[in-house]
């Protein structure tokens, strides 16, 4: 994994090797964003160069019209020059203005630009990584990469980085217009750079990892929020309400912390900026007073060069604010960066093979499979499955069998070995033929925002009504949801939770058969229904299982019997292969099995 993926999103203490690694992964990423804008970005950065110009004309208009516009108007009655500053100096003013409005609209729409790039990039990819990721990473942490770290990056780009563009440009162009009214002025003003220049240094030292701690600590709340609200009904059944409040409540301490830490940085920087600021004009104003005196500045330009260098200091308040947000921004870019840089563990492959119309033919060929390091779950594993063939997986927990599901769909690849289908490697077929040709239906059942009959043609995108409705009187599903109050079209709100587990069961159910792949696995998928409910979808499950082949996983025996071949595993081992009704009449593990649940039912 990378370094700020999986494994050490949530760090705050990276070694200097890794910290260099991280920003150069974090500007590959921000060159990407703003490659596409060049032109934008070209013609704001003129309209706010002319515009700072025009700003900062302001005094030395003013210091003309004092120091050549009145005495002219005074001894020679000439209103020209005076009537030039004044005309110039509102000119200026007025050009700025609008100058700075179309900075703002332009700056803007870059911005959201760049936002709905990033937000559409996190997204896609986040669905492009495989399974192996999603179960690693929590829901908690993508949720924080897509709000508060994609807010962070917001306020940078709305008001940060306008902040210091125009900071930057406002001091640049107020030092060379402070050196050429009055170069000893430039002197003393280039001395207190020498102090700031410490202060700034201070303080960047000090809050980088203060900020850093306030996004990790930020990310923490998030995702323990988001993880409470998810898993509400186990944190209701186990009375994990006080536990978690006591836990939320540690991370809410530790954002306050880090948060009141760098508060009391600022605590310390804006009084040092505003005591070096009065200090640098105080100089200013007495050397220069003694300078008139002499007759060696004039009062404009002293009263000029007073308002330049108390201005010089105006934008060091705001530049301070960008470097809060510019941390805040950088480390959450860190965050997006590292998930947008991990790759698939199931890539797509290079040059596909496309299987039309597949018999569902599926083999392991010496599959050994890990899921971390030397945990081997399934050792040098074979296995044919005919095509048509419905084959039951049973034993304890941990016995590999959804493990073996998943490795039939491609949720992972084996570490060794090869799973095939029709005699092609499933790391070389085409992903679509992949995801048309099988199918899994699991325990969880999902069901998305919107009605029914949206869930079910999920299967088959673009269905007709009468498909969908035929799909779901074919697994028995039909009439409960005639009996819902708008039928086909009754919103199953979020989650489905306007559907019982049974009924979300059989609508997916319905939504595989719609979908008609040649191989269809079934994953603990009644483990949810009651015995009517199972009953009812027996006879649903003899027409979604016929004419394909079919991998069923289940606890419940009464399922197993469907099947045309049992496999009983053990250890990522097949201890016992054969019929339902050859294993029963056994003395091996199915028969003790099965006899333990027919006395349940008695």
């Amino acid at each position: 994994m990378s370094i700020s993926g999986v494994a050490g999103e949530e760090r705050s203490d990276y070694t200097k090797d890794e910290s260099r690694a991280i920003r150069q992964r974090s500007l590959r990423l921000l060159g990407s964003l703003l490659k596409p804008l060049r032109a934008k970005l070209v013609l704001t950065a003129a309209v706010i160069v002319v515009s700072t110009g025009l700003q900062v004309a302001g005094p030395a208009l003013i210091a003309f019209g004092i120091d050549q516009g009145l005495p002219a108007l005074m001894k020679a009655s000439d209103w020209f020059p005076l009537g030039a500053a004044v005309g110039g100096y509102l000119i200026a003013g007025i050009a700025g203005a609008v100058l700075i409005a179309q900075y703002t609209v332009l700056s803007a729409r870059i911005s959201q630009a760049i936002l709905f790039d990033l937000r559409k990039r996190v997204y896609v990819h986040a669905q492009r990584l495989s399974l192996e990721f999603h179960e690693t990473y929590t829901s908690g942490r993508i949720i924080a990469r897509q709000t508060s770290d994609l807010d962070a990056i917001r306020e940078l780009l709305d008001s940060g980085i306008n902040g210091l563009v125009r900071g930057v440009l406002y001091m640049v162009f107020i030092a060379i217009a402070l050196v050429s009214l009055d170069p000893f002025s430039g002197l003393v003003l280039a001395a207190s750079l020498v102090p700031l220049w410490f202060l700034v240094r201070w303080f960047q030292k000090s809050s980088q990892n203060l900020f850093r701690r306030t996004r990790v600590a930020s990310a923490a709340v998030i995702v323990h929020f988001v993880e409470s609200m998810t898993g509400i009904r186990a944190v209701k059944a186990f009375r994990k309400e006080k536990r978690n409040e006591k836990e939320f409540g540690e991370h809410v301490e530790e954002y306050r912390d880090a948060n009141a830490k760098v508060i009391q940085l600022f605590g310390i920087f804006d009084p040092g900026l505003i005591l070096i600021g009065n200090v640098t004009v105080a100089v200013v104003l007495l050397v220069g007073g003694f300078r008139v005196i002499g007759g060696g500045l004039e009062i404009g330009a002293l009263l000029a060069v007073v308002l330049y260098t108390r201005r010089f200091f105006d934008p060091m308040e705001e530049m301070a604010m960008f470097y809060n947000s510019y941390q805040s921004a950088a480390s959450a870019l860190e965050k997006i960066s590292g998930v947008l840089e991990e790759k698939p563990s199931v890539p797509d492959p290079v040059k596909p093979v496309h299987v039309a119309h597949s018999t569902g033919a599926v083999r392991f060929d010496d599959v050994t499979f890990a899921y971390k390091g030397d945990r081997v779950v399934l050792p040098e594993f074979s296995l044919d499955i005919p095509s048509g063939q419905t084959i039951a997986l049973v034993g304890s927990t941990g016995a590999g069998k959804s493990t073996l599901a998943k490795l039939i769909s491609r949720f992972y690849d084996p570490s060794k070995g090869a799973v095939t289908l029709d005699g092609v490697d499933l790391r070389e077929l085409d992903a679509q033929d992949l995801r048309r040709a099988i199918v899994m239906v699991t325990q969880e059942a999902y069901l998305f925002s919107g009605s029914v009959g949206e869930n079910i043609a999920l299967g088959k995108p673009g269905a007709s009504f009468d498909e969908i409705r035929r799909a779901a009187q074919a697994v028995g599903a039909h009439e409960f949801i005639m009996s819902m109050p708008d039928g086909y079209d009754t919103d199953v709100n979020k989650r489905g939770g306007r559907v019982s587990a049974g009924q979300r069961q059989l609508i997916s159910f319905a939504r595989a058969f719609l979908a008609d792949p040649a191989v269809l696995i079934l994953d603990e998928a009644t483990a949810s229904l009651d015995i009517p409910s199972e009953r009812l979808v027996q006879e649903g499950l003899t027409t979604l299982l016929a004419d394909r082949t079919a991998v069923i996983i289940a606890h419940r025996l009464s399922t197993v019997a469907i099947a045309d071949r049992v496999l009983v595993m053990e250890h990522g081992r097949i201890v016992e292969d054969g019929s339902p009704e050859q294993l029963i009449t056994g003395t091996g593990r199915f028969a003790q099995l099965h006899a333990a649940w027919r006395d349940s039912l008695v």
